[in-house]
């Protein structure tokens, strides 16, 4: 099948069963001309707000729900952002329930096509927005990928909007973090930002969209961080069932872009192996965990203090990016790892707890994958829950999944400190 942009997708990527995805091929961190910079903060600051001092949030979150962006039956759905919205609303975790700790950003840009293309090659948003001006013109959906992607009339604009949430929320959160250090407060109250934006963007690779995703929102997000707040190392956990492949290629030769990821081994799109370290120039910049089927909670609790913290205390990022999947949920019908709602409190709070240590606080996480909504709803909740420093909300009885395959776990940690030298 011919990519967007004129490239050969190599593979049937369907959910389950994938070849692997050839390398793209990647090219060195983009440099903005002068005047670009100039022109991007000015539009930015004119657009996006920060929090401010004296409401002092603990969570600013921005939503790009993407509701033309549907197809009758798909997984990737717009009801995937009401289910969030509706779960967060009957917590009373929205900016209108809780407005000292929880503030939601209403007013931002879409991305930049200059923004898109610091990490795709310009031909892919052209050939992507003439399929979606097609969709205009014949108003239905189209087919682009086998995974299968789909783009409706909306879809290039709601891919923008959705990357445009992504450096809002670097934007507010770095300038929280800059007030808070010229006031000599502690970082621990910049707040973490998060994204309920759609579509997600993880397996988009440079030069095509793949895996339900468009743009590749986090890489935009990394890049925009470096280019415009000078925030030269960014570090991505990606915590989705489905390893990032996207973010992984885009990035491989990147020494200043740590990668770390957790996904279910085998599952789409088969790539992400723990061999994979880092180009040549970029060693150690990037590593991958597979996680045998029916991990869970216990599995990701070790992959987090064995690998993540000393991986990212030696890297010393200057943010924090998340591309937060809630695939790996035991309800998620798309794969099959075993984390429970928890583990997603466990997670955000964790990130939050390392930013304060390694990044001044500052930290973004963005939707990507979850598919079952109840499973999607709750899991956000309690990702905020954790971000609060308040309890979990679930109730679920570990006794009732499947026994985790431990010593198989503790076989690929053991390997991949050995290999990253942790």
């Amino acid at each position: 099948m011919k990519g967007l942009a004129g490239g050969m997708l190599s593979g049937r990527c369907f959910v389950h069963q994938c070849q692997p995805f050839a390398a793209v091929q990647t090219r060195s961190p983009a440099k903005l001309c002068h005047a670009r910079q100039l022109h991007t903060k000015t539009v930015c600051q004119g657009t996006s707000s920060a929090a401010t001092a004296t409401q002092s949030p603990s969570i600013i979150y921005a939503t790009a729900a993407g509701s033309r962006h549907d197809m009758p039956g798909h997984s990737e759905c717009a009801a995937r952002i009401s289910a969030i919205l509706s779960a967060l609303d009957v917590s009373k975790l929205t900016s209108e329930h809780r407005p000292a700790q929880v503030q939601s950003l209403n007013k931002f840009r879409a991305a930049t096509l200059d923004e898109v293309c610091a990490v795709h090659d310009k031909r892919y948003p052209e050939a992507l927005h003439k399929i979606v001006q097609q969709q205009q013109k014949e108003a239905q959906f189209a087919i682009v990928e086998s995974a299968p992607t789909y783009v409706t009339s909306s879809s290039y604009q709601d891919g923008l909007q959705a990357a445009g949430a992504a450096i809002a929320l670097v934007d507010s959160c770095v300038a929280a973090a800059r007030h808070r250090a010229s006031a000599g407060q502690p970082s621990s109250g910049v707040p973490a930002g998060f994204g309920i934006c759609r579509p997600p963007g993880h397996h988009a690779v440079r030069q095509s969209c793949m895996g339900f995703c468009l743009f590749s929102t986090v890489a935009i997000a990394a890049r925009y961080a470096q280019q415009i707040h000078g925030l030269r190392k960014v570090m991505i956990f990606d915590y989705d069932v489905h390893h990032g492949n996207g973010t992984h290629d885009i990035f491989y030769d990147d020494p200043d872009i740590l990668f770390v990821s957790t996904h279910q081994q085998g599952s789409y799109p088969g790539t992400g192996k723990l061999s994979e370290v880092g180009g040549p120039n970029a060693q150690h910049a990037t590593i991958n965990l597979p996680l045998p089927g029916d991990a869970g909670d216990n599995a990701l609790r070790a992959a987090f203090e064995e690998i993540v913290t000393p991986a990212a205390q030696r890297f010393a990022p200057d943010i924090i990016l998340v591309s937060a999947g809630f695939d790996a949920h035991w309800r998620d019908p798309l794969a099959g790892l075993q984390f429970r709602t928890s583990t997603f409190h466990y997670l955000a709070a964790q990130v939050k707890q390392l930013a304060n240590v390694v990044s001044g606080g500052q930290c973004v996480f963005l939707l990507e994958g979850g598919y079952d909504l109840k499973a999607l709803g709750d899991a956000v909740v309690d990702s905020f829950l954790g971000i609060l420093g308040e309890a979990s909300h679930d109730k679920f009885s570990p006794d009732l999944l499947r026994d985790e395959p431990t010593d198989k776990v503790k076989a690929i940690l053991a390997e991949a400190t050995r290999i990253h030298q942790l």
